[in-house]
């Protein structure tokens, strides 16, 4: 879509505001508003805003940055009205030099893509995140919106709510693939349509904060933390991905010969993920909380292992149907919807493309439900274990070179920085477990 198509489109929706949008680096949604009538200049020349004030972004004497909207992901924001419709540009962010910031989230996935494109592949996705509704109340006590479990109906206000969810996406011109109750009362999963890595990274931004709004719209509270309460199931973000040979025309992971229906491609794109996941656990699972949820009994992966059946591996191979090739795909399952999309994405393809530039071949899978193994199996098939905490995962990133490169000397400092605080901070804290284990027997 062209500057000029896009000034007609306002006009011709009604626009009054312009939101010009952004994440920050911890994929956070951040918002520049501007009239409708300054947005010719916005489009030609953008527009300046401080970035010393964004989370992980310029120091003070570097802050001039200014934001350049990406025509294609214009669309009307459903539930502002008052005083005029507003609506949404997703945008990029350049330095006052004119080139793009390095430390831009959407950037850095950019170049990944750029690098894959260049290898003659093109990377898509399909994320499945899940996310609890909890009603408000001034006790912030954590009640379900039902106690519903897995594929069950939803109550009549839940399904009030999904319905309110799905038709405010499709405002947006998402396409949902499905929803459903998940296992936890009050749990429920949107799955996205599988497409271009940078479209659905858009998409899943635009699907969190939709789902907040709308269940703000019904007192209700939407929450994607990872494990919101002890003893309940997790919400994690299966990521299901392939890529697809540009020249060819066709699914890159597919082979009809293979016992799994997977390429070479395929697999040496899965143990370049198996072998970088410990450093990109920080960037997947980037939340202290993350690590609640990384436990067994969960369904939530804990141990480094790839199988197709088997529920309790780190990498899947989902079956398909045999007349649609272009289906072919893995599944990586240990990623939350904490995550910032875009460093998410960009990490994931850069150690997959590492597997296929250096030819590397997975481990045999392992079928068995690994929860079950005693250790001197675990150790007989070589199953290594995944970063037990925040702390972990960080130390493992300051040993990964791959991925290091993948976020670049700029956000590398910072993220290692705000993440460190950010352990430093729990590590503190006295909890009501401890005060209820602790008080009374020392």
């Amino acid at each position: 879509m062209e500057a000029q198509e896009i000034l007609e489109k306002v006009k011709k929706d009604g626009v009054s505001f312009i939101s010009l949008q952004f994440t920050d680096l911890l994929g956070v949604v951040k918002e520049v508003i501007i009239p409708v009538e300054v947005l010719g200049e916005a489009l030609n020349n953008g527009v300046w805003f401080d970035g010393s004030s964004v989370e992980g972004f310029a120091r003070i004497q570097e802050s001039d940055l200014f934001l350049k909207p990406d025509l294609a992901t214009y669309s009307v924001v459903p539930w502002l009205n008052e005083n005029g419709k507003t609506a949404r540009l997703i945008c990029n962010i350049y330095g006052a030099n004119g080139e793009p910031y390095e430390g831009d989230p959407r950037f850095i996935l950019s170049k990944v893509i750029a690098e894959a494109a260049k290898a003659g592949f093109r990377y898509d996705v399909g994320p499945e995140p899940e996310f609890y509704l909890f009603e408000r109340d001034e006790l912030a006590e954590k009640t379900p919106i039902d106690y519903g479990s897995y594929f069950e109906l939803s109550s009549a206000e839940g399904y009030q709510v999904m319905k309110g969810i799905i038709a405010a996406l499709k405002t947006f011109g998402m396409n949902i693939e499905t929803s459903h109750h998940e296992v936890g009362h009050g749990q429920y999963e949107i799955d996205l349509n599988y497409g271009d890595c940078l479209s659905v990274a858009d998409d899943l931004l635009t699907l969190k904060y939709t789902a907040k709004k709308v269940a703000q719209m019904y007192n209700l509270e939407a929450t994607f933390m990872p494990k919101p309460a002890m003893g309940i199931a997790g919400s994690g973000m299966h990521i299901h991905q392939s890529l697809f040979g540009v020249k060819a025309k066709r699914n890159a992971f597919y082979d009809k010969k293979d016992k799994y229906g997977l390429s070479k491609v395929a697999y040496s794109f899965i143990a370049g993920q198996m072998k970088h996941i410990k450093a990109m656990c920080v960037i997947l699972c980037p939340t202290v909380n993350s690590y609640k949820r990384l436990v067994s009994g969960f369904e939530a992966p804990v141990y480094i292992s790839w199988a197709s059946m088997n529920r309790s591996a780190l990498i899947r191979v989902p079956k398909w149907f045999r007349q649609k090739q272009e289906s072919a795909r893995i599944e990586l399952r240990c990623p939350d919807p904490t995550c910032n999309p875009y460093l998410a994405f960009a990490v994931m393809l850069k150690a997959g493309l590492d597997g296929i530039k250096n030819k590397l071949m997975p481990p045999q899978p392992v079928e068995e439900n690994v929860y079950k193994l005693d250790r001197e199996s675990l150790m007989s098939k070589k199953v290594d274990v995944l970063p037990t905490s925040l702390w972990e995962a960080l130390n493992e990133l300051k040993k990964n070179k791959l991925i290091q490169e993948v976020l670049g000397g700029h956000l590398l400092e910072r993220y290692i920085t705000i993440k460190t605080k950010e352990w430093d901070e729990f590590k503190t804290q006295v909890t009501p477990w401890e005060i209820n284990k602790y008080l009374d027997v020392y």
